[in-house]
């Protein structure tokens, strides 16, 4: 996996977590979700690229 890669995924799991967050302390249950769905949305890309990597070996 790519440094650029892994960067990328961390930061869309973040702006998950930031929306997830805000959503809680806010009591929006849509933004809550989003940020849910982004953060599982992130870490499928990761889980992808580690599938990549394991082949590459």
């Amino acid at each position: 996996m790519s440094a650029l890669d892994k960067a990328k995924n961390k930061a869309d799991e973040l702006a998950g977590r930031v929306k997830e967050t805000t959503g809680k302390a806010t009591g929006d249950e849509s933004q809550e979700n989003e940020g849910k769905a982004d953060r599982a949305k992130a870490d499928l890309k990761d889980t992808g690229e580690k599938v990549k990597d394991a082949f590459r070996k």
